[in-house]
């Protein structure tokens, strides 16, 4: 189980950080001029930054639990 939530944070983290690239791709080019594009893209970075948070915090639960 601690492998699978392990790879979990990963996958949520790796999210996270392909979200945050793709939205300062996209501010340094300039194309969204109303920036709805740009809200969008850091309401998905914080949604993937809670779920790696959640995650971590149950993998120190379970972790904490066995010793």
């Amino acid at each position: 189980m601690d492998v699978f939530l392990f790879l979990l944070i990963i996958l949520a983290a790796g999210a996270t950080l392909f979200v945050l690239v793709k939205g300062v791709i996209g501010m340094a080019q300039q194309k969204d001029l109303t920036g709805a594009r740009s809200q969008e893209l850091m309401r998905k970075r914080v949604m993937f930054q809670a779920i790696a948070i959640v995650l971590v915090i149950l993998f120190l639960m379970m972790a904490s639990g066995r010793s």
